[in-house]
């Protein structure tokens, strides 16, 4: 009778959780148990771990072995736990020693030949075992720049069973045959590839100098940058409202080391992480399809949910072409996370959270046909078909839209004598030192862009407002504005301000933030 323990990671979420993978062999009927709240992909597990056994010359023993996954109330899933499985049957064999297995992290899956595959969210794994005081992870080898991109990390990468019996010592076993490896025994990985993994900024094929025209909008863009503003455009096909928004990202700032962790994280979970590719210092940008379901939008799937096309946008932007052609529950349920920046997941085997602060850009059409507002053509739609295909996107997530805009055709004469815009990379000049305004304005508060400003804020003595913004302010509220209509405008006006660089509001400014709120499409 003999056992051993090794490590492996259980992800929910972001958030792992070490789990102990505990061996026991005995005498008795042959039988592998496998406990622990293991879902379907792990216990078949059992006979992948076998077959690969097997095929590195150790005969499996007809004995009866036992393997408790502890904690044993949480739920595991994935097929990432075959490699602690496999080592901790070994260790309790007598093919690897216990004590030198004990205290590593084991993370991949193992094909019926001995080899090792990549799996999702090894980054967040690897992540969660250094938070929890292991440093030394055992991955596939397709894994480990990725891994390597946690700096606290000791990186073994491995292309199959037998490296990983080689490198507890383990010289006996043979080489798995049929596909061409690595002889040698893995090694760990030098401390500067995790700098090397991180990459600087990726340039954009997506430039603002190839939008024709459109300076109205090319400037409620820039805006909306500075101030990390959600964004409404409207206005007949081929105007360029989707080719604006594609640019959105182009002119934001890199992200920070944390926030680049997060984003990769993310995208690792989701299996969309390219290889070596080193952390995404770009903010994403997700454009769904209007058919996209609810679950491919928030986040979900059987088991543990994974997450969808607003945790991918977390820290980028969303954007919703031909918004009002969604689902309903689609577009309503961005409503909570454009709140709180992050978005939970009930499911039967247990609760996810993931992040989700992007910046939301609709584009939609004026009407079904879209020819509304366009200039020469007739719109064939009646008024209330026109009324009720607006009314889709609802007045509750209208309320979360800082800037809302109409984006008129350009015709024929105006394309003449119109040369070449500004570039993404003058516009992110100016967003980057906008948003530097804005921090050092908001040091001794919890915000840093002004989208995050509550209006009691905006409104109150430490904003320091003049008798002419006031009187413009009092002037647009006779005019139908609500008071959060108001603090929308003062949110814009604000970003307005730190891009002419003026420390206080400028009646200007206030004026020029009612401008980005056009009218008929607010309802006040």
């Amino acid at each position: 009778m003999s056992s051993a323990t090794t490590l492996a990671v259980a992800l929910n979420g972001l958030a792992g959780s070490i789990i102990e993978v505990e061996a026991h062999c005995a005498n008795g009927l042959p039988a592998f148990v496998l406990v622990g709240l293991a879902d379907t992909a792990i216990k078949e597990a059992r006979e992948r771990v076998r077959a690969a056994i097997n095929a590195v010359g150790i005969s499996w023993a007809e004995r009866r072995v036992t393997v408790n996954l502890s904690p044993a109330d949480i739920p595991k899933t994935g097929t990432g736990f075959d490699l602690a499985l496999a080592v901790a049957l070994l260790s309790a064999g007598g093919y690897i020693n216990p004590a030198l297995a004990r205290g590593v992290v084991h993370i991949g899956e193992l094909s019926l030949d001995g080899f090792l595959r990549p799996v999702r969210g090894v980054l967040p794994a690897v992540n969660a075992a250094v938070a929890a005081g292991y440093n030394t992870v055992i991955v596939p080898t397709q894994c480990a720049d990725e891994a390597r991109l946690v700096p606290a990390a000791q990186v073994i990468g491995a292309s199959n069973l037998a490296q990983v019996l080689r490198y507890y010592g383990n010289h006996q076993v043979a080489l798995p045959r049929g596909r061409k490896v690595n002889q040698t025994s893995p090694a760990p990985s030098a401390q500067s590839q995790a700098s090397q993994a991180s990459q600087a900024s990726q340039a954009s094929e997506l430039d603002l100098s190839q939008v024709v025209g459109q300076s109205e909008a090319r400037y409620a863009l820039e805006v909306a940058a500075a101030g990390g503003h959600h964004m409404l455009m409207i206005g007949p096909p081929g105007a360029g409202k989707t080719m604006l928004a594609q640019r959105l990202p182009g002119i934001l700032p890199d992200l920070n080391d944390a926030d680049a962790v997060t984003v990769t994280s993310v995208h690792s979970l989701a299996g969309t992480l390219e290889a070596k590719k080193g952390l995404l210092r770009r903010p994403p940008l997700r454009s769904p399809h209007h058919s996209a379901t609810r679950a491919a939008i928030v986040g979900g799937g059987s088991g543990l949910a994974r997450p969808g096309d607003i945790s991918l946008a977390h820290c980028g932007v969303l954007l919703l072409d031909e918004a009002p052609e969604f689902a309903p529950s689609v577009l309503d349920c961005l409503r909570q996370p454009l709140e709180s920046g992050t978005i939970t997941i009930d499911r039967a085997r247990g609760r996810a959270t993931y992040p989700a602060k992007f910046q939301l850009v609709l584009a939609a059409n004026p009407c079904p046909c879209g020819k509304a507002s366009a200039k020469g053509d007739k719109c064939t739609c009646s008024s209330l078909r026109r009324r009720n295909y607006l009314q889709r996107l609802s007045g509750p997530l209208l309320d979360r839209i800082d800037i809302q805009i109409e984006v008129m055709a350009l015709s024929s004469s105006a394309l003449r004598g119109l040369g070449q815009g500004e570039s993404s990379s003058q516009v992110a000049a100016r967003v980057a030192q906008a948003r530097a305004h804005a921090r050092r304005r908001l040091a001794d508060t919890p915000w840093s862009l002004n989208s995050q400003v509550p209006g009691h804020w905006l409104r109150g003595p430490q904003a320091d407002l003049d008798a002419q913004v006031l009187g413009l302010l009092e002037l647009a509220m006779r005019a139908g504005l609500s008071l959060r209509a108001i603090d929308r405008v003062l949110r814009v006006a604000w970003s307005i301000a730190d891009l002419q660089g003026h420390k206080r509001l400028t009646k200007t400014d206030v004026a020029s933030a009612i401008s980005l709120r056009s009218k008929g499409i607010c309802d006040g």
